[in-house]
């Protein structure tokens, strides 16, 4: 009973992130995931198994040439378990045995995706599964005729792989047997399939409530909850922003169509994605900056991606803009937010800013390398993006030990862990119109 007191509902979640976590790497440490035949080392296969239930994409060994295919259909599922999140798929297994879904599992299901009701958690989590499923396969179908033409029939798994971590915002790939960590560097010209995995990546880190909104009122945009209004600006200010930045500054020696795909798909990409079509490392100092920015931003709540999230720097803007109005109440869409949601967000940001500057200063003290590379990948590993500069294969155990506490912290969520450790109490205000959003 004392047990059951305490486990609530963002333990169960840190719980199951980290048995599922413990249960890849048990997997990828047998021989027969490794395309050698020879047991992989314990540090290497945790180092994957989080990344890939983070839906990260850093990795230490190229997912193509180093795992076989019973290690690259291991990695496939913990993406798919880490994009759809534990509490989803623990669920969608209840749902599929006919058992009856408890409140603990609905309240833990509604902390899971960042719903603000716990009424409609089963038929939520039906449409979920059932849209993540079908744009999963409609992206593996739209990439089967490119892959097929340039791999044959193993162009089918590319598909398929490609599509779920593209989805995920996962970022791993299998262009290694064209060039080790090379990503989609290849493709950079290809508008068809930049295009595929750009809509992808977008569709899975808008994030789920989004989804019903537009289920439910279609065009109706006036009558979205104002999280779904505050997600839609916020990830097309964060596109199309950084994308005339790149365009006009890091891209401008390429060919006007390979510019505007780099440039787009590297705005996109850097927010939780992972993968890559342009050389990282040729870009200038101010074009990684901007890219640590946006990866610590990263996507929007309850979606496949991981970071700040899209909501928490709105809301921090928004509270800025009234304290320079002199307003007491911040305003948003016509509607008051809470002021616990503002502290919320302060905290978040506070939070990832810290974990990310430490964590970069850990590692360039233990590995002597510059503090500027290092900054990058802790941004990568929190923001869960994936991106990299090609230091991650070499780093010691130490700091690997950093960037997997990252990528963790980054995937669970801020507020998750906090709730985890300490017990908040909720305040019923009773105001005028008051709507909830959510941060982290």
């Amino acid at each position: 009973m004392n047990i059951r007191k305490h486990l609530t509902s963002s333990r169960i979640i840190i719980s199951g992130f980290a048995g599922v976590i413990l249960l890849g790497t048990i997997l990828l440490c047998l021989p027969i995931s490794s395309k050698s035949g020879n047991i992989t080392p314990f540090s290497d296969a945790l180092f994957t198994a989080t990344s890939a239930t983070c839906v990260t994409g850093l990795v230490v060994h190229d997912t193509a040439t180093y795992w076989s295919y019973f290690g690259q259909c291991v990695i496939l599922l913990l993406i798919q378990i880490g994009g759809l999140g534990i509490v989803t798929v623990s669920l969608a297994l209840t749902m599929i045995s006919g058992k009856k879904i408890g409140l603990m599992q609905r309240s833990t299901m509604q902390e899971t995706i960042a719903s603000p009701k716990i009424g409609g958690m089963v038929k939520l989590t039906g449409f979920i599964l059932k849209t993540t499923f079908l744009i999963e396969t409609i992206g593996a179908f739209s990439m089967m005729p490119i892959f097929i033409k340039d791999f044959g029939i193993k162009g089918i798994w590319l598909s398929l792989f490609h599509s779920i971590s593209a989805f995920c915002n996962a970022g791993f790939d299998l262009m290694g047997t064209e060039m080790p960590y090379s990503s989609l560097t290849s493709y950079s010209n290809h508008a068809i399939l930049n295009a595929i995995v750009m809509v992808l990546i977008v569709v899975g880190g808008i994030g789920f409530l989004v989804w019903d909104d537009i289920k439910q009122n279609k065009f109706h945009i006036k009558k979205y909850r104002m999280q779904s209004k505050v997600v839609f600006v916020t990830t097309v200010f964060l596109i199309i922003v950084p994308a005339l930045y790149f365009y006009l500054y890091e891209f401008a020696g390429l060919a006007t169509g390979e510019r505007v795909l780099d440039s787009l798909f590297q705005s996109i990409t850097t927010r939780t994605a992972g993968f890559n079509t342009a050389d990282i490392n040729s870009m200038s100092d101010v074009g990684k900056a901007v890219m640590i920015i946006l990866m610590i931003i990263g996507g929007s709540p309850g979606s496949t991606a991981g970071g700040m999230k899209t909501t928490t720097i709105a809301i921090l803007i928004f509270s800025a803009i009234s304290v320079f109005r002199k307003k007491e109440d911040i305003e948003c869409f016509k509607r008051r937010v809470p002021n616990g949601t503002v502290n919320d967000a302060a905290a978040i940001l506070l939070m990832y800013l810290t974990l990310f500057i430490i964590g970069g200063l850990v590692i360039s003290f233990t590995e002597k390398i510059p503090l500027g590379s290092c900054l990058f990948e802790t941004a990568s590993a929190i923001g869960t993006v994936g991106l990299t500069l090609g230091i991650t294969p070499m780093l010691s155990n130490i700091s690997r030990a950093v960037l997997i506490a990252l990528m963790f912290f980054g995937r669970v969520g801020g507020l998750t862990i906090i709730f985890a450790a300490l017990s908040s109490g909720q305040r019923n205000l009773s105001k005028k119109p008051l709507e909830k959003i959510t941060v982290g």
